[in-house]
């Protein structure tokens, strides 16, 4: 099998230091989390940004900021911006982060509820234009579905052209609302995606590793992070995306499945040549 990919999410939108205190909110803050995330094997940072007091912003020079600070620390990473932003956002807010020199961005692929009275709306007209820019742009979009549906749309967008190939699917399961996150639902998603295509899994609180394992397993990849799940353990908080990020690299082992550097993960999901100069 080839190389593992493991992306971290190292903040989201919703989860706080309340929650965990390691959470980041800063540029800094997040720069460190991303480096440690980094260093313990993460090819892939998916960010999303905070104002200094924890509320989600989308704002274009917060993630500026937040990308030069990581990219000081960690040169070679892939960094991931969130096109999702958070619940209520509008298109062109959600889109800020495209406007700077990126090379891979999120592009959510349907609507979802998000528990109580919240909605995650991305209509089919929404992906069409979020794929629309990301495609002018240059930037390479990691195709989140939370249940079967979104890939049947992804399918539909990209024998009309409006999504292109390679596609990198994100399979988001155990979100309150969408798809859980057991085996078979694991395996109808990985069934029912394009040979030729690479896949990612996320699996949300205690998801997060048991489908990493099978995403392991089964030749695909992982993210892990704070964003997604607040435990190393059952009942114990971890002390960081760090923790997170180890225990998945040992899990890789049991597989042998080595990990992938940010230049064996381009390589992989057939990205651009990577250019230092032309990003942040």
């Amino acid at each position: 099998m080839e190389k593992l990919i493991i992306t971290c999410a190292i903040s989201g939108a919703e989860v706080t230091k309340e929650h965990n205190p390691y959470v980041p909110y800063t540029p800094s803050e997040m720069a460190e989390e991303a480096f440690k995330a980094y260093k313990a094997g993460a090819s892939i940072i998916h960010v999303h940004v905070r104002n200094d007091d924890g509320t989600p912003t989308q704002d274009q020079y917060r993630f500026e900021e937040t990308i030069k600070a990581i990219r000081k620390k960690c040169p070679d990473v892939i960094i991931q911006p969130s096109t999702g932003g958070a619940v209520g956002m509008s298109r062109e807010e959600r889109l800020q982060p495209t406007n700077l020199a990126i090379e891979m961005a999120t592009l959510d692929c349907g609507t979802l509820n998000f528990g109580g009275d919240d909605i995650f709306v991305n209509t089919e007209n929404d992906i069409k234009y979020f794929a629309k820019v990301m495609k002018e742009k240059n930037i390479y979009p990691e195709l989140e579905c939370f249940e079967k549906g979104h890939i049947d749309q992804v399918l539909r967008l990209h024998k009309k052209g409006f999504i292109h190939e390679p596609l990198h699917f994100s399979f988001v399961l155990g979100v309150n609302g969408g798809m859980t996150g057991e085996e078979r639902d694991f395996h109808f998603l990985r069934e029912s995606i394009p040979a030729s295509a690479t896949y990612n899994v996320v699996g949300i609180g205690k998801y997060e590793f048991s489908l990493a394992e099978l995403s392991i397993a089964h030749g695909g990849h992982a993210r892990v992070g704070l964003e997604d799940n607040i435990y190393i353990e059952k009942g114990i908080l971890a002390e960081g995306n760090e923790d997170l990020v180890k225990k998945v690299v040992e899990i890789a082992k049991k597989y042998n499945r080595e990990i992938a550097s940010p230049t064996e993960a381009r390589k992989i999901l057939k990205l651009k040549e990577f250019n230092s100069n032309e990003l942040l």
